[in-house]
């Protein structure tokens, strides 16, 4: 995340590893850059100073300029299509400014604001270290000035903000960090989200956090902002980390919704506890396909070995998904995907709204497509009910 200056500067990105669920895919995605991820050695036979074209419609690097490739596109104007539906069509964001491009498109609010993003770019420094140096100031205005920005271009439609979920690795590299950050082989599976939030070391950091949400609710009378907690394993913790909130000011209630993203399978297993602590759940399709299925989302040796090893269309999601829906519906609380599922597989989208999720989180660039698919979808169910009803209408008669 703290590349997002650069990738803005850039006509292309090409890496050596990930897959299409990490930061350079999901970031330049949402930037309208071409990428293409995972090579393996792209960075070796690419030479400073050549010129390449770069088609991440089909994953292939040209040497040279392609023609074909490089006519400009005509500016198509975005046609907002505010098909109704019943399930909502929420959009992720990470960059902020981006808001005032994609603002006209049709959606009901932001399903997954990341805050990664801002503490790269608007903050780049450590949280601790600005704690240590006096500068909470800085930490608390900075969020709450990208958020607010966001907020304030859609308002009154909600805005989830997602609680940073930066990893001990990437929160190395802002200002100060070496000297608050431990070494993990895996931080993927380390010390991120509500677990680092409720730790000694780094419990002075959220608050800052829930500081800057509560300026731009309270301050700011941006009220459509709710937040969200990341990488939740326990209930135990989940208790901890709502009494921190509480102590700052932020607690649920008719106005202020607080969600949970459902990406550890506990999450699923134990629905029923969970749902008593939350107004909601994302699903975090990518860290839970990551988890039920055991492959490294930043690795691609095993998907180039076989693409199922990691799919979330497979089965076990499929039946994971499915479960807290119904669950979550039990208790009265709702259920929303930010994961990159329904931007990538419409299959997918059909299934979610098969179970009955209340809404679906997409990237900017699927938005118009979602929104048709979840209409087409919806009127298929209810043709279908009508078709069951009318066979079972004239069963009654004979």
């Amino acid at each position: 995340p703290d590349w997002v200056p650069y990738m803005r500067l850039a006509g292309a990105i090409v890496t050596d590893e990930g897959g299409m669920t990490c930061h350079a895919a999901i970031v330049s995605r949402e930037l309208g850059i071409p990428c293409i991820v995972g090579t393996g050695r792209a960075t070796e036979l690419l030479k400073t100073g050549e010129i390449y074209t770069v088609d991440a419609t089909r994953g292939v690097v040209y040497l040279g300029e392609v023609e074909g490739l490089l006519k400009p596109k005509k500016e198509e104007e975005i046609v907002v299509e505010w098909i109704p539906t019943g399930t909502k069509v929420y959009m992720n964001l990470g960059v902020p400014e981006k808001i005032k491009e994609y603002s006209k498109l049709p959606f009901d609010g932001i399903g997954l604001m990341r805050v990664e993003f801002i503490l790269a770019s608007y903050i780049g420094e450590h949280p601790l270290y600005l704690i240590e140096m006096g500068k909470q100031e800085k930490f608390i205005s900075g969020m709450a000035d990208g958020i607010s920005l966001v907020a304030r271009e859609i308002f009154p439609r909600p805005v989830v903000v997602r609680f940073s979920d930066f990893k001990t690795n990437e929160y190395r590299e802002l200002g100060g960090g070496n000297k608050y950050e431990p070494h993990e082989d895996n931080p993927m599976l380390g010390w991120r989200g509500v677990s680092r939030y409720i730790s000694p070391q780094y419990e002075e950091a959220f608050r800052l956090e829930c500081r800057a949400i509560r300026r731009v609710r309270e301050e700011q009378g941006l009220t459509n902002v709710h937040v969200m907690l990341p990488f939740v394993r326990t209930t135990w913790e989940v208790e901890r980390v709502l009494e921190i909130m509480a102590e700052e000011g932020l607690k649920s209630g008719r106005d202020f919704k607080i969600w949970a993203m459902a990406e550890v399978p506990s999450v699923i297993f134990l629905a029923e506890e969970f749902s008593k602590y939350f107004d909601g759940f994302s699903i975090g399709s990518n860290d839970l396909t990551q988890l039920i299925l055991g492959t490294d989302r930043d690795s691609q040796i095993l998907p180039k070995l076989d693409k199922r090893y990691f799919d979330e269309r497979d089965p076990a999601v499929r039946r994971a998904i499915a479960h807290l829906i119904k669950v979550a519906h039990k208790h009265g609380r709702t259920v929303s995907i930010c994961g990159q599922a329904p931007s990538v597989y419409p299959e997918f989208t059909e299934f979610l709204v098969r179970c009955g999720i209340d809404s679906v989180s997409v990237n900017p660039d699927a938005v118009i497509g979602t929104r048709r698919l979840i209409a087409s979808v919806e009127r298929k169910i209810m043709l279908e009910r009508i078709s069951k009803i009318a066979q079972n209408s004239r069963r009654l008669s004979i």
